[in-house]
C-alpha cells in the first residue's frame, strides 16, 4: 500500500516538473530565446506539448480568456498540490 502511495506521488511530482518545463519552454520560444527550428528544441517541445495538452485543454475551455495569458498550467499545478496533500492526509497508514 505504501508502494502505491509512493508511485502515485512520484508520478504527480514528475508531472509537476513537466508542466513547469513546458511553461518555461513556451516562454523561451515566445521571447525568441530558443528557436523551434532547432531539432532538439522541437523534439523536447513536441514531447512536452503531447504530455501536457490532454490535461490542459479541458481547463482552457473553462477558464476565461485572459488576453494571451494562459493560467491553465497554474490551475493544474494547484490541483496536483491539492491531490498530494489530500493523499498525505487520508492515505491509510500501516
Amino acid at each position: 500500500m505504501i508502494a502505491l502511495y509512493m508511485l502515485i506521488n512520484t508520478i504527480l511530482d514528475l508531472y509537476f516538473w513537466i508542466l513547469i518545463l513546458s511553461a518555461v519552454l513556451s516562454w523561451l520560444v515566445a521571447f525568441n530565446v530558443v528557436n523551434t527550428r532547432n531539432r532538439a528544441v522541437y523534439v523536447i517541445g513536441d514531447f512536452l506539448y503531447r504530455v501536457t495538452e490532454p490535461v490542459l485543454r479541458p481547463i482552457r475551455r473553462v477558464l476565461p480568456n485572459m488576453g494571451g495569458l494562459d493560467l491553465s498550467p497554474l490551475v493544474v499545478l494547484l490541483l496536483i498540490g491539492f491531490i498530494q496533500n489530500l493523499m498525505a492526509q487520508y492515505w491509510p497508514r500501516f
